[in-house]
Order: structure tokens, then C-alpha cells, then sequence
């Protein structure tokens, strides 16, 4: 069984309108930006109302997602581009701006929409003053083709990215920085986009569809965003604000009794949060790798750094339940900052009628269990703050470049054994493949997981243990990580080059 997280009832706090900016990102639903500052400070500590460099000013709407364009007019096929480059932004009344880095000015970055079986062909200008790459974060894609750390692109210049997209990968994934040293500090700046793969044979497009990017801005008192100093190396980095769409507290519009699909990506650094709508209906009807089986009724969604998932809202806004979308309190084991406490309101929902409940499947894709592995590993992720050159560890070891892990084989399936030997929890992510999760432990006895699932990165608590399978169709270098990605840049990462069959 998986371990349930259980609502507490908290009402909404009192908000006043706040956008970070009118030209960012999603769908053409209309809904407006409310925002309330609820988040802790740097020092752990909640910022005061006298503390006006931490406070987002008044603006006028949530912005929508916009598409990255295809420029290609061939059926199948999508080109288009993305430049990584540092935009000042005018968050503020009395005209200061904020530096981010983004991609194509836009904070989050576009959103590209694929279909299966799509040709892609990117390309990418890297106006940073780092090496940068983008990760395909989820995508079956070579290793060549998936930014990893041995193929950065320098300051000034530029790469395309190309690849076929099977059939089968239909999902709601993301795009990132992946060059080895500096992940961290680019996505906190703003570097991360939304990516929708759609299938054909989708069973839920005749539903009206939301997409909630959350990110984390930290803000110092000259109202820019400051390099991580020792606390966020060591637990990884929350800031004093969580943001949808690049949008403070935005209100969502949701009518009684309509339903529709959200399709939510947890794109901080490092902040594991537990999601929750109280006052309304929700199902989980899908994970990273698109759609689970059958849909799952849920009272809330714990998404750590790197993942993603699909639910089904329906309106009910029941009474005496908080309307919006909630973070609840989580303990991920912080040693230098303060846990979150008490629920905050990340969005605010506003109803606007009634609208007839669309039909939602019993089932929705079949998913096969993988069957016997024909290989196991074991994988422990530790600590060892004693040594500030090599902090994080998989294995025993930080990481090396240069340094190849293991191999394994193509078409070969593989059971894991994940371990936080550690007293924080980590994210596991692995490149080029999705995986199902067996079983996890809770308070330290092995539990079967409820359902089969496709996932890309799964949270293993702090002393606990998760078991899964996959298998690696495409061969090559493929990095696995602690998705904090501080400590991904500390050493928390390993490779694996998959051989041919």
C-alpha cells in the first residue's frame, strides 16, 4: 500500500491581486492573479509586513502558457528554437526590475506540444555566461540528444536538438539545464518549460485542460535573486515564494460540477510539495509517464523536484473547506531551514456557475507489469557533510564525469533497490526511460505499491526504500540523480552506459 497524506482543513488567506509579469504563460481559460505572501524567508523565519522587499506588487492578470511555435509545416514534424539568456523583469511598482534567466524572455519557458511519433528539431542558443544544455527531463530520447553534462554548450554558442518520439510516450514532461555544476542555479533563476506529448487515442481530451507550472523565486532585499549560500546548499533551496505560471497566488476559475484536467509540474529546485483542494473532487488520473490505468481517487498529491502529475478536478466547493489549491505541510528532513507548518494557499478557486460533469472512463490505458529482471542493483544515496568537497554520494561516491558507474544492456529488464541511507529525503530520477514502482517502506516495513504507473522520478524518504523496474530501449549514457538538484551539483549523480542487446 502507499502511504496517505490526509487533509487539514485551512481556509484561504485574505489576497490581493499580484502577477509577476503580463506576457508569461498558459491556457486560454480566464483566471486572474491573487497573492498573499505565506512562505518563509531565507532565515527560515516568515517575512514581516514591514519587510517590503519581499512583498510581489499589485498587477492585473495570470498570463497563459504561451506555445513555442512550430515552424515547420511538414504533418509530424516540430522545429522550433529556445535561447537561454538573462531579462529583467518589472515586478515592481515603481519600475526596478528583476533579473531572470529565461528561455525566449519568457519565465516559465514556452510550452512545446508534441505528438507521438513527431520528427523534433530544436535548436538552442546559449547567451548565458555558463555552459548550458537542455534536458529532455523524462523523454525517450538519445543520450546524445538529452543534455546531459558531457555535451554542454558553451557561452555564445548553439546546438540543435533531434529525435523521433515513439509511439506509447504520450505524458506530460519538462525541459531544463542540465550542465553539471551549474543545474541548480539556472532552473532557480528561471530556466524550465512545460512539454505536452499527446496521443491520439487520448480518453480524456474532451476535457477542458489547465497547466500549473509551480516554481520557487528568493528574493533578497535588493529585490534580485541571490546565489544559494551554505543553508540551501545543504538542504536545497526554497524561496519565499511558490509561483503558477510564473504568477503569485493566481485565482483558477472552476464552476460547480465542472470537471477538468490539470496537468501539474513540480519544477523548484529542491521543494517537495503536498498538494491538496479540500473543498472538490479530485482524482489522479495520471504520473511523469502519462496516464495510469485506472483513475484514483486521492486526498492529496505529494510531487517531489521533477515530477509531474495529471488529476481531474471536479467543482463541489464544499462548505467549510478551503476552495483553493493548498500546500500542506511536509517534513523532508531540513536541518539548516524551518519546516513548513501549516497550510499555505498556493491559488485561490473561484466558482462562475454550474456546469454538467463530463463522463469520466473506468479505465483509462492498459499498463503490463514488467515481468522478471534479468539483472538487480542496489542504489544508496548518503550524506557526508564532513566533507564539504564531496557532500552527496551514490554509492559511496561523488560524482565524476569521467567515471563510468556500471553497464547494463538494452531490452534488459532491471530491478533497483533505491535507499536513502540519509537523514533528508531524495528524489530519484532516471535518464531515458520511465520505470514502475513495486513497493516502497513505510516506518521501515515494505509496502506493495497500489497501482502500476510509468514515473521518472520517484521521492525516497529519508531512511527508506524504494524498489523498481524499467527497462533502457536506446543505448548509451544514462545519468541517474538525487533530483534536489543542489545536491545533484554536489555529487549526488552516477551513469550507467547501457550496451546493445
Amino acid at each position: 500500500m502507499q502511504r496517505r497524506h490526509f487533509l487539514k482543513t485551512a481556509g484561504l488567506l485574505a489576497a490581493s491581486l499580484s502577477a509577476l509579469r503580463p506576457a508569461l504563460a498558459q491556457s486560454s481559460m480566464d483566471h486572474a492573479a491573487m497573492g498573499h505572501d505565506t512562505a518563509h524567508g531565507s532565515d527560515g523565519a516568515m517575512p514581516t509586513a514591514a519587510d517590503n522587499s519581499l512583498k510581489l506588487p499589485s498587477g492585473e492578470r495570470l498570463p497563459a502558457l504561451q506555445p513555442l511555435v512550430n515552424e515547420s509545416s511538414d504533418a509530424g514534424r516540430f522545429v522550433g528554437s529556445l535561447r537561454a539568456a538573462p531579462v529583467p523583469v518589472p515586478l515592481w511598482g515603481d519600475g526596478a526590475k528583476t533579473t531572470f534567466w529565461a528561455y525566449n524572455d519568457s519565465v516559465p519557458g514556452p510550452l512545446i506540444e508534441l505528438w507521438e511519433g513527431d520528427e523534433v528539431d530544436i535548436g538552442f542558443e546559449n547567451a548565458l555566461t555558463q555552459p548550458s544544455t537542455i534536458h529532455w527531463h523524462g523523454m525517450p530520447v538519445p543520450p546524445a540528444e538529452d543534455g546531459n553534462p558531457q555535451d554542454p554548450v558553451a557561452p555564445g554558442q548553439r546546438r540543435r536538438y533531434r529525435y523521433t518520439l515513439p509511439a506509447g510516450c504520450a505524458g506530460t514532461y519538462w525541459y531544463h539545464p542540465h550542465p553539471h555544476g551549474h543545474t541548480a542555479e539556472q532552473a532557480y533563476r528561471g530556466l524550465a518549460g512545460p512539454i505536452i506529448i499527446r496521443s491520439k487515442q487520448d480518453p480524456l481530451r474532451h476535457l477542458p485542460e489547465r497547466h500549473l507550472l509551480l516554481s520557487d523565486l528568493k528574493l533578497d532585499a535588493q529585490r534580485q535573486i541571490p546565489a544559494n549560500d551554505m543553508a540551501d546548499l545543504h538542504d536545497g533551496r526554497e524561496g519565499q515564494f511558490v509561483l503558477i505560471n510564473g504568477a503569485w497566488q493566481p485565482v483558477i476559475t472552476l464552476a460547480e460540477g465542472e470537471r477538468q484536467r490539470w496537468r501539474i509540474w513540480n519544477a523548484t529546485s529542491s521543494r517537495i510539495i503536498k498538494l491538496a483542494l479540500p473543498a472538490h473532487e479530485v482524482q489522479l488520473v495520471g504520473t511523469d509517464g502519462g496516464l495510469i490505468g485506472v483513475p484514483q481517487p486521492v486526498d492529496s498529491v505529494l510531487l517531489s523536484p521533477g515530477e509531474r502529475c495529471e488529476l481531474v478536478v471536479t467543482g463541489r466547493f464544499k462548505p467549510g473547506q478551503p476552495a483553493g489549491l493548498l500546500s500542506q505541510p511536509y517534513e523532508r528532513g531540513k536541518r539548516m531551514h524551518a519546516e513548513q507548518e501549516k497550510d499555505e494557499a498556493l491559488a485561490g478557486i473561484v466558482a462562475y456557475g454550474m456546469r454538467p460533469t463530463l463522463a469520466l472512463p473506468a479505465s483509462l490505458r492498459p499498463i503490463e507489469p514488467l515481468g522478471a529482471p534479468g539483472f538487480r542493483r542496489k542504489i544508496v544515496l548518503s550524506e557526508n557533510m564532513a566533507d564539504p568537497k564531496a557532500p552527496f554520494l551514490i554509492n559511496g561516491q561523488s560524482y565524476d564525469m569521467n567515471r563510468i558507474d556500471g553497464t547494463g544492456q538494452v531490452g534488459r529488464i532491471e530491478e533497483w533497490e533505491v535507499i536513502a541511507d540519509a537523514h533528508m529525503d531524495h528524489p530519484f530520477h532516471l535518464h531515458g526511460t520511465q520505470f514502475q514502482v513495486l513497493a516502497r517502506t513505510v516506518d521501515g516495513i515494505w509496502e506493495d505499491e497500489p497501482f502500476l504507473a510509468w514515473r521518472d522520478t520517484v521521492n525516497v524518504p529519508a531512511g527508506g526504500m524504494v524498489r523498481l523496474r524499467f527497462v533502457q530501449t536506446l543505448p548509451g549514457l544514462r545519468m541517474f540523480h538525487c533530483h534536489i538538484l543542489e545536491h545533484e551539483d554536489q555529487g549526488m549523480m552516477a551513469q550507467i552506459d547501457f550496451l546493445p542487446g
